[in-house]
């Protein structure tokens, strides 16, 4: 594994959440202001994902007084404190942004027929417990010198055998 890669499997998170495009999420991100920090929820529907690895970006719209906002968030900031899907979407495409032009109960997607909100996470790495992993022991086997004369000399006959036989065959 390269420097690059080493240093970005680092920074990668645990655990994700399961993300698709038309759900409605809410994203609860951390605020710095000043030298106080807080979270804030912004709940919309992601109309877009791309990237891959440390890269990887959701974005999430909603109409906030009348206006459309949309943020981009990235999947392993440590900024994004969680991510709660509120309600699956039933989207047909990759990217949604044919609803930056509608307006109201259109610019929602359909729910999909009997879907259950579930928390499923997706697995990035695992951690590994120190006190939990496998202990391999090396066994050694003390084996006395006459054995390991025995065993090279028995080598040496036999190639010396292999060699007349091949000289012999010619």
């Amino acid at each position: 594994m390269d420097i690059i890669k080493s240093i970005e499997h680092e920074q990668l998170k645990n655990k994700i959440p399961n993300l698709r495009v038309g759900d409605t999420v809410k994203v609860h991100a951390k605020i710095k202001e000043g030298n106080r920090e807080r979270i804030q929820v912004f709940e919309g529907i992601i109309i877009k994902k791309q990237g891959g690895g440390v890269n990887e970006t959701f974005t999430v719209r909603r109409i906030s007084y009348g206006v459309g906002v949309e943020k981009t968030f990235l999947v392993h900031s440590p900024n994004v404190e969680k991510v709660e899907v509120t309600r699956v979407g039933k989207a047909r495409r990759a990217k949604l942004y044919y609803l930056r032009d509608r307006v109201g109960k259109a610019a929602k997607t359909k729910e999909k027929v009997g879907a259950r909100i579930e928390t499923n996470e997706i697995v990035v790495k695992e951690e590994i417990v120190p006190g939990e992993a496998e202990v391999v022991e090396e066994v050694t086997e003390v084996v006395p010198e006459e054995a390991v004369q025995a065993a090279q000399e028995k080598v040496e006959e036999e190639k010396a055998t292999a060699t007349e036989n091949n000289t012999d065959a010619e």
